[in-house]
């Protein structure tokens, strides 16, 4: 299959930076566009996510009309999202809409493909700054073809940490966000930074611009292709309170190794989040 999938990754590339360019053409405008709210009155989508979602997967059914697909937007209108055996596209057509409808650089197109639900390759495009991260199952991640490689610092106090908010405005997952980041603050570690964007967020750790990511509330489609990045550039993926990633439960520690990743999972205050296989 190797040649398949090498050819599926070319594709998606390819796909991404059109649809990157749709977005970069859509930024001028987008104080214009209509902007719609999903689960919350800040959890935003707009019509070029729609469009954008529509233009690759359709893309990518012409190619590969047998695979199956799991999209944010497709999700949010009713479909289920379920992860099973069989090869599928994990699309995020804009990872970081609130950036986006600000116009707050860090906006990306993310498209992960999984087999026996495992992630086979992941591409994220930074369309807003022109940068092609991608990673394929044991042969390294790359930006615009240069290898990246994970932070080499080992002291977590000097690390630098990203995390984000998410969309959930409920008191007590707020006042849990909160308390982590006290924790964190207070180890303590040179800063915290967030990029707006799951999929960047995975993409500094990989670089090495961070140590490490934490995040509880995000999708499978916001970090299925930014995992494997990290991954391939050195780095650990865990679940918060430091047992396994889970691709499903909206739950995600990345870090630049496995003492800082265990470290940082001391400080994080748990709450518990829908997942996103739950139908019920």
């Amino acid at each position: 299959m190797t040649d398949i999938w090498q050819s599926a990754m070319d594709h998606a590339v390819a796909v991404a930076r059109k649809a990157g360019q749709v977005v970069r053409d859509a930024v001028g405008g987008v104080q214009k566009e209509a902007v719609m709210v999903k689960s919350s009155s800040i959890d935003l989508v707009t019509e070029t996510d729609q469009k954008v979602e529509k233009l690759i997967i359709e893309s990518i059914k012409e190619k590969f009309p047998t695979h199956c697909f799991i999209g944010e937007e497709s999700v949010a209108a009713g479909e289920v999202c379920l992860l099973s055996d069989s090869p599928t596209w994990i699309i995020d057509p804009i990872d970081g809409t609130t950036n986006f409808v600000h116009t707050f650089p860090y906006v990306a197109v993310s498209i992960g493909f999984s087999v026996n639900k495992q992630v086979e390759f992941g591409v994220v495009y930074s369309c807003l700054r022109d940068e092609m991260y991608t990673a394929r199952r044991g042969k390294g991640a790359f930006c615009d073809g240069r290898p990246l490689q994970v932070s080499q610092q080992q002291d977590i106090r000097q690390a630098l940490v990203a995390t984000e908010f998410g969309s959930n405005r409920d008191p007590p997952a707020v006042d849990k966000m909160f308390s982590s980041l006290k924790r964190v603050l207070s180890i303590p570690v040179h800063g915290v930074r967030g990029a707006g964007s799951a999929a960047i967020n995975l993409c500094l750790v990989a670089s090495g611009c961070v140590e490490a990511y934490y995040e509880i509330g995000i999708h499978v489609w916001d970090i299925a292709a930014g995992l494997l990045i990290v991954s391939e550039a050195g780095g650990v993926l865990m679940d918060v309170k430091g047992g396994p990633l889970d691709l499903m439960s909206r739950r995600i520690l990345a870090a630049n190794n496995r003492s800082v990743a265990e470290r940082l999972a001391k400080e994080i205050d748990d709450f518990s989040v829908r997942r996103d296989d739950d139908a019920s």
